[in-house]
């Protein structure tokens, strides 16, 4: 048997056996005992759902928990499950690729005498600035003019654009920028930025301005600058026609004079016709003519690569999935895991069932679990501490994957989602997590170094709740723990 695979029997012995789990209302010996128990005082535990476990990363082994097979709703802590079998089915070096193809000869006068495609794979780092680049490079191709359709391909994923297992009506409605709808050719993490700037005078409408502009948003501005002493407020109401997709924003409220630049952030209504509506005057501006119609389409086999622009590697990417909580990102490398290993065109579904195929290949009971997407974006997704540690164990044990995995992550009292926790200075770098919340829920899951220079693994899941502080202060509390952990007994505060 395999290093790798005495790992996983080992740890799956050790977390889901019988044994480990005693039914009796005796709790096991845990080694971290002395340090922890005193955290079973916490009201916490009478006023939600929680469910902990702690295992040390080297062997396996559990060493504190409380109903560490509890699965409950994780929230965006699924993104460490979504991270590591991305990284596992793609590869850290994987890259996304957005393509301009013909089906054409470029004649002498940089004439294309065909059409031009445009094909994605879902690069989530396609901002308006790689559009230029991508077109700049069309034309130092020797493309000056299209005698023919420009073509839009997004087949990489099927288009079902929004997030499954959040219907959340506001957020269907009004779009907020962590509810962006995901595709094959997506621009600007498909969301629009409205830039609103105060005008020169009182009284007069302040200025309401697309950072990109584009034909699919349209924007019908009720604003007012007043004084500067006034307290200024922002309303965005966004409706999506049905029949041309076009959004528009209405947006009113008062803007003090002399107040900064903003920039507020809603999910496009269509991302394709976001995309195609963004690409005509980018193609003006480059000085390419073109003399047939914009159009949506399958690439054709033969079709010649004329430019290609590749994303940052999938390590890079998982940066800012994880340490930011990118709910956008998370669900393309979900469709992409789906698209590359079950076929064109990648779905959530597909995604899923990758995930699930290399949870059960670590030794994780799928059975006992449920994820309907990559972000967790969903209180339908319920997954236990120990489905959870498993996969910290399993990137720990990885020496091709291991640094990449936990340099995604959050460190506390540095960066991302922990940069206001564990971050007193003889602790910085010694903790880092993925954290999740949703109404009612606040997660944790953290790797440690422990003060007795044992690396821990733990998960912290809390469903149920009317407030997160005391959520976050418990969680807070056991991380602090372990890390004054020197193997005697520590006293914790209640």
């Amino acid at each position: 048997m395999s290093r790798r695979a005495l790992l996983a029997f080992a740890f799956a012995c050790s977390v889901w056996s019988p044994a480990a789990h005693p039914q009796e209302p005796t709790r096991p010996t845990y080694r971290l005992a002395p340090a922890l128990d005193p955290l079973l005082a916490d009201p916490l535990l009478r006023e939600a759902k929680v469910a902990v476990q702690v295992v040390d990363l080297a062997t396996g082994e559990e060493v504190w928990a409380i109903d560490g097979d509890r699965a409950l709703v994780p929230a965006s802590v699924t993104k460490v499950v979504t991270s590591a079998a991305a990284l596992r089915a793609l590869g850290p070096t994987f890259r996304w690729s957005t393509e301009l193809l013909r089906d054409g000869e470029i004649n002498d006068e940089g004439v294309l005498e065909g059409d031009l495609y445009i094909r994605g794979s879902g690069d989530p780092t396609f901002v308006i600035e790689k559009m230029w680049k991508l077109l700049q490079d069309l034309q130092l191709a020797g493309v000056v003019e299209i005698n023919g359709d420009i073509v839009f391909d997004e087949g990489f994923f099927d288009q079902s654009y929004l997030i499954p297992g959040w219907d959340k009506k506001t957020d269907v409605e009004g779009g907020p920028g962590y509810f962006a709808p995901v595709n094959a050719l997506p621009l600007n993490f498909n969301t629009a930025a409205l830039v609103i700037t105060p005008a020169a005078v009182k009284d007069a409408p302040a200025r309401v301005e697309l950072e990109t502009r584009a034909g699919a948003i349209a924007i019908e501005n009720t604003t007012v600058t007043v004084s500067e002493k006034k307290r200024g407020w922002i309303g965005i109401e966004r409706e999506v026609d049905p029949r041309t997709q076009v959004v528009t924003f209405k947006v009113e409220g008062d803007v003090p004079l002399r107040s900064e630049v903003q920039r507020h952030y809603r999910a496009v209504g269509s991302p394709l016709a976001w995309f195609m509506s963004a690409t005509q005057p980018m193609i003006r501006s480059a000085g390419i003519k073109y003399t047939g119609k914009f159009r949506t389409g399958e690439t054709p086999d033969a079709a010649i690569q004329i430019v290609e622009l590749k994303s940052p590697p999938l390590h890079e990417i998982l940066n800012h999935t994880n340490k930011y909580s990118s709910n956008f990102m998370a669900e393309i490398a979900l469709k992409t895991m789906g698209a590359v290993k079950k076929g064109r065109p990648g779905t959530t579904a597909k995604g899923v069932q990758v995930v699930n195929e290399y949870l059960a290949g670590i030794g994780v009971p799928v059975k006992d679990l449920q994820i309907v997407n990559g972000s967790g974006l969903s209180h339908e997704t319920w997954m236990a501490p120990s489905h959870i540690n498993a996969v910290l164990m399993d990137m720990w044990h990885d020496p091709r994957l291991r640094h990449e995995f936990f340099a995604s992550l959050a460190v506390g009292g540095v960066d991302g989602t922990l940069r206001g926790r564990f971050g007193k200075a003889e602790h910085e770098g010694l903790v880092r997590g993925k954290t999740g919340s949703l109404s009612g829920v606040y997660c944790l899951a953290a790797v440690v170094e422990g003060g007795d220079g044992r690396r821990y693994g733990f998960t912290f899941l809390v469903n149920d709740l009317d407030r997160t502080r005391p959520a976050r202060a418990m969680q807070d509390q056991l991380g602090e723990a372990i890390l004054s952990w020197t193997g005697a007994p520590q006293p914790v505060a209640p």
